[in-house]
């Protein structure tokens, strides 16, 4: 009997991660055209079509049935499991997972209070715990307090995504575009919150440094990760350069991701993330 950890996919894990976790993937609708996250589009797919699309696209939240297909594998094959979902307050996800779990006990479901590459650091923690031999409901009980220790942290590059989805107004990214604002963002609390905007890239970098320092600094005994949307990283290693003291005496390589759909169709391309447990 194994523990196997469960995620949506909106948890932008590794490659070398994901073939040790199980994905149960959102929807994402361009139009009339519906794709399965991660399944039928590929991010740099999703990318491209947002770039040429003059419509925002739509997501759809993973269904009880979804979860319920792998929570029976799972019986079937007498293993237990932990979910970690995108947060609660971002996606009706987390509800689909605790609905379908109330047939299988063996399954314990988390709201990870968080998104993205936020996930993917408590999916690989969760990981690690597993191989230390922790059951399913130990796991689930340390995720539970761990997450409150996770902090993630982006900048945006543009104004025109989050216009376009209908978060702001028009006048606020004309002249956001006009002074070249780069707001940046924190997920508190399973929540989005704008911590600050700066104009440029590179005060917009001493943003996201600023705040880890608030933080108290990032345990590097635990996983951490990186993140960009779009379709070069550019910008991501322009923050690893201007971050780079931060991490060259504690980390030979960043891990780094393309941040999938769901936070991208928001998020817009150009944007830069990184997500890491507090000391």
């Amino acid at each position: 009997m194994s523990v196997r950890i469960i995620v949506d996919s909106t948890s932008d894990v590794t490659p070398e991660v994901k073939p040790r976790v199980l994905t149960v993937p959102l929807t994402i609708r361009f139009g009339t055209q519906e794709y399965v996250d991660g399944v039928t589009i590929t991010n740099r797919q999703f990318y491209e079509k947002l770039i040429e699309s003059d419509e925002l696209p739509t997501t759809s939240q993973a269904g009880p049935d979804a979860f319920a297909q792998v929570f029976k594998q799972l019986r079937d094959a007498g293993d237990t499991a932990v979910v970690i979902t995108v947060a609660s307050r971002l996606s009706g996800t987390y509800q689909s997972a605790c609905i379908a779990a109330q047939d299988y006990p063996e399954v314990h479901v988390v709201d990870g209070k968080t998104v993205a590459i936020g996930t993917a650091i408590l999916a690989e923690l969760a990981l690690q715990l597993a191989d230390e031999g922790l059951t399913a409901d130990e796991i689930a009980a340390r995720i539970e307090e761990e997450r409150e220790n996770v902090r993630l942290i982006a900048m945006l590059d543009t104004l025109e995504y989050l216009k376009r989805g209908g978060r702001i107004s028009k006048t606020v990214a004309f002249a956001g575009g006009l002074l070249s604002i780069k707001p940046v963002v924190a997920i508190r609390d399973g929540e989005i919150q704008v911590i600050g905007k700066a104009r440029g890239s590179k005060q917009g970098n001493n943003l996201p440094m600023q705040e880890i320092h608030n933080a108290g600094g990032v345990d590097f005994t635990r996983p951490l990760m990186l993140g960009y949307t779009g379709l070069s990283d550019l910008l991501l290693r322009k923050y690893v350069e201007d971050s780079a003291d931060l991490w060259k005496d504690h980390c030979s390589e960043l891990p780094a991701a393309l941040i999938g759909s769901v936070v991208g169709t928001h998020a817009g391309p150009g944007a830069v993330a990184v997500a890491f447990f507090k000391r």
